[in-house]
């Protein structure tokens, strides 16, 4: 079983990644409604692999992992979980723009501000830090 949940830990990160790139790929400074829908679609899928990561991850930490003495004295994994708190602190604008913008006609155009696209950027840049976080903890790096 625990390696069943380690894997959809790792494929639900990859699901993580992949909708933030599609985010970062789709966001421009003006957008349609239709496209904000788009969007608001595709962070819906982002919100889904994380809360994926999270559980998976929590069943590792208390479960089926190398038990929760081992993850809550490590710093490197401390590290990790803060910086996945702070890609969701992050996604939680730019979700609220998506969604409150995404209604009214469809070929309207909006102007997304700096900060959105800044905000989705940002959480792209640190969710790649994560995984390499998850390699030092592999190496016992934090340990001692």
């Amino acid at each position: 079983m625990e390696i069943l949940i380690r894997y959809i830990h790792f494929l639900a990160f990859i699901l993580l990644c992949g909708s933030l790139l599609a985010e970062n790929v789709l966001i421009r400074k003006s957008l349609t409604r239709k496209e904000l829908g788009t969007l608001a679609k595709v962070d819906a899928l982002f919100g889904l692999s994380a809360v994926s990561v999270l559980v998976a991850g929590l069943l590792l930490w208390f479960v089926y992992g190398k038990g929760a003495a081992f993850y809550a004295k490590n710093p490197v994994f401390h590290a990790k979980l803060t910086l996945f708190a702070i890609v969701g602190l992050l996604s939680i604008k730019p979700t609220v723009f998506f969604l409150k913008q995404r209604k009214g006609a469809s070929h309207e155009s909006v102007a997304v501000p700096n900060a959105i696209t800044r905000m989705v950027r940002m959480e792209m840049a640190l969710a790649l830090l994560i995984p390499l976080f998850a390699v030092l903890m592999a190496k016992g790096i934090g340990l001692h």
